[in-house]
């Protein structure tokens, strides 16, 4: 298979040139502005952000790419859809609430914001698909009624994939809250009884009402009904110190199979780009309303035609650098050389992208041109 082309910037400027220039000439040159869009509804994913975290992109990036879009006739609006979990996204109200805490907001933007899938998670469309593990797809409606698509991601790790780049920025921002629902229903974490100290984060978290700390002889421990969780991870993550609650062996990489097909039932049809922005690397997913230290330094601007060869290249991209002192990915004992896998042993990245090439969305394989 041909190589796919992905263009990188960093985030080196001078007195000439600042960085939302810098990323219109990314767009520029890596063919953003010839597409045909002309007054196509151009969906531009990205996550808000849950107010308190504040590792998410500035609503400054997105404004560049809304004016470009708008450049070229395009009609664009941001997007995400519904959660799982407890926070200020759970509903489109609140969610709406939290982009415009964040920045998010018409003003600043250029353009409107949407919750794909309607007040209450439940506007969405069933997208047939032919996928391994999926044959639909439950899809936010806005996203379906899109004529095309844009990502923009902030590239980070994450506690149930490894990491959190263009793929999962579609596939699971894109699933309605039951599309979410159907994509973890394979992992349903466990407690280790023996490393549980009963703090009662992963209650807070849990947003199914499944876990509850129960008295034992080795007193408070955390019991998940398997019958109750969704299998969302946000327990996962919120264990992160104490490390006793994980997923089942093959949780992760169906989940991030599941990931990749939902992401092919976004695009489906559809002109797509994506770019990401490989920044403030944080440990977890800008859906906390934390964010840890960021594992390495800023690496730069990415953007591709090719979703794949992206999340790839940016992933490699960030291997490539050391780690970053006094964050989680220093604290690692004994490291292996994949950064992700070193801050969340469970995972490993690299079964979403080869899963998505083996679906033909996209190649590992990649020319990285810099601009």
């Amino acid at each position: 298979m041909e190589k796919a082309k992905v263009y990188f910037s960093d985030f080196r400027t001078n007195a000439g040139r600042n960085l939302p220039d810098k990323l219109r000439r990314l767009l520029e040159k890596a063919g953003m502005l010839k597409m045909p869009l002309d007054g196509k509804f151009t969906a531009i994913k990205i996550h808000f952000g849950e107010p308190g975290n504040l590792a998410f992109l500035r609503p400054n990036y997105a404004r560049v790419v809304v004016d470009a879009l708008r450049e070229i006739g395009a009609r664009p609006f941001l997007t995400d859809s519904n959660t799982l979990y407890p926070g200020m996204r759970r509903n489109a109200l609140d969610h709406l609430e939290a982009a415009y805490l964040n920045g998010f907001s018409p003003l600043q933007t250029g353009c409107h914001v949407l919750i794909a899938d309607g007040l209450l998670g439940t506007d969405f469309v069933s997208v047939p698909i032919e996928g391994e593990y999926c044959d639909h797809a439950l899809l936010g409606r806005a996203a379906v009624d899109a004529e095309a698509v844009v990502s923009l991601t902030h590239f980070k790790c994450h506690e149930a994939t490894g990491i959190g780049g263009a793929l999962k920025n579609l596939g699971m921002g894109l699933g309605s809250t039951a599309g979410k629902r159907e994509m973890h229903c394979d992992g349903k974490p466990v407690v280790n009884e023996g490393d549980c100290i009963g703090c009662g984060m992963c209650v807070k978290q849990c947003g199914s009402d499944a876990i509850t700390l129960l008295d034992t002889p080795e007193g408070r421990k955390a019991r998940i009904d398997p019958e109750k969780c969704s299998g969302c991870g946000r327990c996962v993550g919120a264990c992160h110190k104490q490390g006793a609650i994980g997923g089942a062996d093959d949780s992760c990489d169906k989940l991030s199979c599941k990931i990749s097909e939902y992401a092919m039932a976004v695009l489906k049809g559809k002109p797509h780009f994506h770019i990401s922005l490989v920044m403030d690397v944080s440990p977890y997913c800008d859906c906390h309303d934390e964010n840890d230290a960021p594992i390495v330094a800023d690496v730069g601007m990415f953007a591709s035609f090719d979703p794949v060869a992206l999340d790839t290249a940016c992933a490699e991209a960030v291997n490539a650098m050391p780690p970053l002192p006094g964050t989680k990915l220093a604290e690692c004992k004994h490291p292996s050389g994949d950064h992700f896998h070193d801050v969340h042993p469970i995972t490993n990245w690299r079964v979403g992208v080869e899963h998505a090439q083996k679906l033909g969305l996209g190649t590992t394989a990649y020319e990285l041109i810099r601009v």
